[in-house]
């Protein structure tokens, strides 16, 4: 884990990102990427009258201050923080930084039950996930040392989550944590009996290369099933996959996914496919 980006809108969330994110940094050696995005327009910036730019320098001075005042903490002590700030709120540019400086994972505050919280002005966390090529860790409380010893991942064990199993299979190893794979098996038209789940289950093992087990689990429905099963165990973090920009996964339709990162009491991370 080389960089890790941490969205900062100077709010009491992003702070708890922040911190998580040092936690981390110190565990791996990564560097942080404090990253602000102002709310200008294209006007402010290229207009030829006086005001516009004097305005967008000083709205630029009054972040480059307040990241100074926001890092000054003692947990960011002997570790490489670089603060970015970007004139608009435009979230492919996450994706921009990812890629210039090699970022593996982005970490971002989130307020939770009513919502996720704006991270940027005028923006949500929503937007970030679904625009996010790297894996996106959702903290909504203060830990001060995150350190991860089960990691429950939930898919629907098709082709089309390949992809983000790869990428949680490695999260995992990366954090020593162990992988707790689990189907949410729910009534209605989705149900499926122990049988063809296990079938579809050991093929998708199979493709996948991988030696592991995966639990049944039964509910009433995917969130409560992910959130039930991941108490049960003490799980320390959730795994989820997005399509990104295509939306939530077909596997977590509608609000589902959004709803287990709302309600979530642990940290939940998102893999995009």
């Amino acid at each position: 884990m080389k960089n890790i980006i941490v969205p900062v809108d100077f709010s009491e969330q992003s702070e708890y990102a922040l911190r998580l994110a040092a936690s981390l940094a110190k565990k791996h050696g990564s560097k942080i990427l404090a990253l602000h995005m102002l709310e200008l327009n294209q006007a402010m910036i290229s207009s030829s009258e006086g005001i516009f730019p004097e305005q967008t320098v000083f709205l630029l001075k009054l972040a480059e201050k307040r990241f100074g005042e926001f890092l000054d903490k003692p947990y960011l002590e002997g570790l490489k923080v670089t603060p970015i700030v970007k004139h608009f709120k435009v979230f492919s540019e996450v994706n921009e930084v990812a890629e210039k400086h090699h970022a593996d994972l982005v970490v971002m505050g989130s307020h939770g039950t009513d919502g996720l919280k704006e991270i940027f002005v005028g923006s949500n966390a929503e937007k970030v996930v679904r625009n996010s090529n790297i894996p996106v860790l959702i903290v909504k409380d203060e830990l001060i040392d995150f350190k991860v010893d089960r990691f429950v991942f939930a898919c629907d064990f098709k082709d089309g989550s390949l992809p983000a199993f790869q990428k949680a299979k490695e999260f995992a190893e990366l954090l020593s944590a162990t992988l707790e794979l689990v189907y949410i098996n729910t009534p209605g038209d989705n149900f499926l009996s122990t049988g063809d789940a296990y079938n579809r289950i050991n093929k998708f093992l199979q493709k996948a290369n991988a030696g592991l087990e995966v639990k049944i689990y039964n509910d009433y429905n995917v969130e409560r099933g992910v959130l039930n099963y991941s108490e049960s165990i003490s799980a320390d973090c959730i795994g989820i996959p997005t399509h990104g920009r295509k939306g939530l996964s077909h596997f977590f339709m509608g609000s589902i996914g959004e709803d287990i990162a709302n309600h979530s009491k642990i940290p939940v991370v998102t893999f995009k496919i």
